[in-house]
Order: C-alpha cells, then sequence, then structure tokens
C-alpha cells in the first residue's frame, strides 16, 4: 500500500511541474484555456489606394511643392523704460534713454507662380518687411526680393533666384462653383505645412471690409494665421486662389475663410511684374448703395445702383458735369447694380478712356460722357 502511495505522489509531482512548466511557455497547448482565433483580413494592394475616388493626395502632391513659406523681419526701436528718465538714475548711471533697436519677426505663406522665382503673397505679409526669406519644401532656403504690391487687394510679388523651382499650374477661378471640394496649403501658426479641405461656400463676396477692393471666393476650408499668401486648390492641384483672410473671433478658423480668385490676382500680378504698381480708373467720385429708404426719398421704385456722395472739384466727374445727389446707374450701358460693382468696374477701366455714364437725375435718365482718370495711391 504504502508503495503504491509513493507511485501515485511521485506521478502528481511530475504532472504537476509539466501543467506549470506549459501553462508559461506554451499556454496554448492547454484544452482548458481557449486558443487565439485566426483572423483572416483582406487587405487593399497600394495600387489600388492611390486610385480611391474620395482622396485627395495626389492634388497634394502636386500643389505642396510650389507653396512656400514666408518668413520676415523688421528692426524698430524699443522705448526705454521710464526709470532710465529719472534724473537720479542718470545721476549716477549716465544718460540711457535712448531707444534701442529690436527685431521682429512675423510669418505667412505664398506660392511659386513661375519657374523663373516670381512668388505670389498677400500685401499685409511683406508691408512692413525689411527682410524676406522664403523656405520650401524641399528643404532650400533664401532671401527674397519685393517686386511691387497693391494694398487695396492685398497683393504682392516676390523673387527668388534658385534653380528647379516648381512653378504651380493655374486653374479656372471663373468656373468655380459653390459646392465645389477646395485644399487650402499654408503655413499655419508655423506649425510647417499643412493642407486643409473644404467646399466653396460662396464666390463674389464683396462689401467684407477687408480690401478696397473685394471678389472673393469663401471656403470653410480651414485657414489660420500662417496660412495668408498660401494657395487654394481644385481637387486637381491647380491654383484657383490666394488665401487672404478669414472671419473669426477667437484668432483661429471659424470655418468662414476669404481667398481672392486667381484670374484677378493673375491681372494684379501681371500689372505689378511690369510696371512696379497697378494703375486704375477713377471718376473722382464718393458712392453708397441704393437702399430701399433712399430709394423711397428719390420716388424711385426699384433700389439699383450708387448714390453719388461727394465729388473732388476738377476731377473727372466733376468736369464731366455729374453732381452729388445723382444716382449713377450704368456705365457703358452695363447696369450696375451697387456702389462695389461700380468700384471694380471704374477700376478695370483704363485712365484716358472716354466712357458714358448714365445717372438719375430729378427722376430722369442722364448721360454723361466722362474721361477716366488714374486712382490716387493708396496708402
Amino acid at each position: 500500500m504504502y508503495r503504491l502511495w509513493l507511485i501515485f505522489a511521485q506521478t502528481a509531482t511530475v504532472l504537476l511541474a509539466i501543467f506549470f512548466v506549459v501553462s508559461t511557455l506554451r499556454p496554448d497547448l492547454l484544452s482548458w484555456k481557449p486558443r487565439g482565433e485566426i483572423v483572416t483580413v483582406r487587405e487593399v494592394a497600394p495600387a489600388v489606394i492611390s486610385e480611391r475616388p474620395d482622396s485627395y493626395a495626389k492634388a497634394a502632391e502636386i500643389a505642396m511643392p510650389s507653396v512656400v513659406n514666408i518668413f520676415t523681419s523688421k528692426e524698430i526701436k524699443e522705448p526705454a523704460h521710464p526709470l532710465l528718465n529719472d534724473p537720479m538714475f542718470r545721476r549716477f548711471f549716465g544718460d540711457q534713454s535712448e531707444s534701442r533697436p529690436k527685431r521682429t519677426s512675423s510669418l505667412g505663406s505664398g506660392v511659386i507662380v513661375s519657374s523663373n522665382g516670381y512668388i505670389l503673397t498677400n500685401h499685409h505679409v511683406v508691408e512692413t518687411a525689411d527682410e524676406v526669406e522664403v523656405a520650401l519644401i524641399d528643404g532650400r532656403k533664401t532671401k527674397a526680393r519685393l517686386i511691387g504690391s497693391d494694398p487695396e487687394t492685398d497683393l504682392a510679388v516676390l523673387k527668388i533666384s534658385l534653380k528647379d523651382l516648381p512653378a504651380i499650374t493655374f486653374g479656372q477661378s471663373q468656373q468655380v462653383k459653390v459646392g465645389d471640394v477646395v485644399l487650402a496649403v499654408g503655413n499655419p501658426f508655423a506649425v510647417g505645412q499643412s493642407v486643409t479641405m473644404g467646399i466653396v461656400g460662396a464666390l463674389s463676396r464683396s462689401r467684407v471690409g477687408i480690401n478696397t477692393f473685394e471678389d472673393f471666393i469663401q471656403t470653410d476650408a480651414a485657414i489660420n494665421p500662417g496660412n495668408s499668401g498660401g494657395a487654394l486648390t481644385d481637387t486637381a492641384g491647380n491654383l484657383i486662389g490666394i488665401n487672404t483672410a478669414i472671419y473669426s473671433r477667437s484668432g483661429g478658423s471659424l470655418g468662414i475663410g476669404f481667398a481672392i480668385p486667381i484670374h484677378t490676382a493673375k491681372q494684379i500680378m501681371e500689372q505689378i511684374i511690369q510696371s512696379g504698381g497697378v494703375i486704375r480708373g477713377w471718376l473722382g467720385v464718393s458712392m453708397q448703395d441704393m437702399t430701399e429708404e433712399l430709394a423711397e426719398s428719390f420716388n424711385l421704385d426699384n433700389p439699383s445702383g450708387a448714390l453719388i456722395a461727394s465729388i473732388l472739384k476738377d476731377g473727372p466727374a466733376d468736369k464731366a458735369g455729374i453732381k452729388p445727389g445723382d444716382i449713377l446707374i450704368a456705365i457703358e450701358d452695363k447696369p450696375l447694380k451697387n456702389s462695389s460693382e461700380m468700384l471694380n468696374y471704374v477700376a478695370a477701366l483704363p485712365p484716358g478712356k472716354v466712357v458714358t455714364v448714365t445717372v438719375i437725375r430729378n427722376k430722369q435718365e442722364k448721360s454723361f460722357p466722362v474721361q477716366v482718370g488714374v486712382r490716387p495711391k493708396q496708402k
């Protein structure tokens, strides 16, 4: 009996030892522990991924090399601390009340528009800069030269001297429709080049109060500080606008951004490159939109056109006989709805050209030949 008990005890000890070893090293071999289920997955081929209809990777790949980061710096004089003007302080330490120079920096974005080095950006990105540096996505950096700028449309042209520059392709901004998908490329908050996606929310946005001449593409693609001057592209990577501003109460994107259509930017850019500035037509009047209240006070049925509030003495309109209180309704028989349309239309007229301006005076239409003048430079 003792021998049987000894055999049983030894056998049990060996089995327990085997159990602990197997449970530690190969727990999947134990019948009581559920084995891990083998899962079979289906993975798409890499070539198929690049052809996904909901991906904008190809457009981003095309546009991103053409968008640059712009770093500007300016030297300012920092006022001395008021304590330095104290007579007792100056008695012991001398006169140290002179202001000291200090450099400030800011950032923005730009778009390479030609292989010979021209870059399109916003005027407000470079307007106060002493030095402008451009950084490409491939790591190259260089100083940039300001060719010219136009504060009234907030556009500026820079030039750099580098080889093998990836110029972007211009799209057809006049064919853009509300609801089109667009991409915004830039350097927001200096985190590095980024791409955001949205749709076109509205076209021909004006009277926003940002620029003198406004004809914006509105988009909900995220545009933040640092994106100014960057590219707004279509889903093929073609440039359709220059990101300019956002509507925001906090400083960040709230889903309303504005871009200058590239067909407008191209015209301004070409003038800046050719002459260093922009020459616009001018009538020498200040206007305000006609409202229903104003139309009623003038006994008019249609509140369209622009009320001439004042006229510059000896200006083109004054010489033609137009008077304050006239309601300007058309130029060259083209009806114009409001003062913004009037301003943009007149600005596009070549100075020196004689145009027919139609106004309403005392409920009667009258036409005046006006020789278009040159719009004064705005500071």
